[in-house]
């Protein structure tokens, strides 16, 4: 493949690395506003861009992409608000565009395991529910897109909770996330089920980033040739 590199921070570095170890081609990595000038005939030349930037510059990011004609895989969080918009720009252009607020493999069956967990402990109100999600003390958003992820689906499924604070619950209809900024921790989640004679608990540790790299440039590949909307579930459970 041919790669645009939509960001070069931690992850942009991690998939450039991971993908020329692949022999991929890097066509171009866009970092400022002067690259957009400076670099559009070599990020045009590529077959996909892959964006992991910051939550402000995502979308016009993903729309300039799209003016390329760039099949687009997007790993930035804490934008969701232009989310919507940007998948009607997609399916009325016909474009190509995979969103996941994380890539690990692993990460994506820990959210399948909590959707039915979630819909089973919703039978037991005494369980209190908690997310803790820990990141490198670099990281700006807070909770984390996975936290997020993992909340919408738990409220999704359970009965009782309708709402996610990033601070301790105090309604029954309230859902707990903590989070926490440790130096040199890729990310850790876990979601745990508290009463007064047991606990249950699901975690992921991510130890390294080649995880979230990995699943990336997975998720390019398999993309090229595609149109309309996608996201790790449909990658991971696609019967073609």
């Amino acid at each position: 493949m041919k790669i645009a590199i939509i960001g070069y921070g931690r992850m942009g570095r991690e998939i450039e690395e991971m993908a020329l170890h692949q022999s991929h081609e890097i066509a171009a990595i866009i970092d400022n506003e002067n690259d957009w000038a400076n670099k559009w005939d070599a990020l045009s030349g590529a077959n996909v861009a892959i964006e992991f930037s910051m939550p402000e510059t995502a979308a016009n990011n993903i729309r300039r992409c799209f003016e390329a004609g760039l099949a687009v895989v997007s790993g930035t969080t804490a934008w969701s608000g232009s989310l919507d918009e940007i998948n009607k720009l997609c399916l009325e252009g016909g474009h190509s565009f995979f969103y996941a607020s994380n890539f690990s493999p692993g990460m994506n069956i820990m959210f399948e395991l909590n959707k039915k967990l979630a819909a089973l402990m919703g039978k037991h109100p005494q369980y209190r529910i908690l997310i803790e999600e820990i990141h490198h003390s670099g990281k700006k958003d807070a909770p984390s897109g996975t936290a997020i992820t993992l909340a919408n689906e738990i409220i999704h499924h359970h009965p009782v909770k309708d709402i996610w604070i990033n601070k301790p619950a105090i309604k029954p209809n309230e859902l707990e996330i903590i989070s926490l900024r440790k130096n040199q921790v890729p990310g850790t989640h876990f979601v745990r089920y508290d009463s007064e004679i047991d606990s249950l608990e699901i975690k992921h540790t991510a130890h390294t980033r080649k995880g979230f790299a990995l699943g990336a440039l997975l998720a390019a590949e398999w993309l090229i040739g595609k149109k309309g909307c996608f996201d790790m579930h449909d990658m991971l459970y696609d019967e073609k």
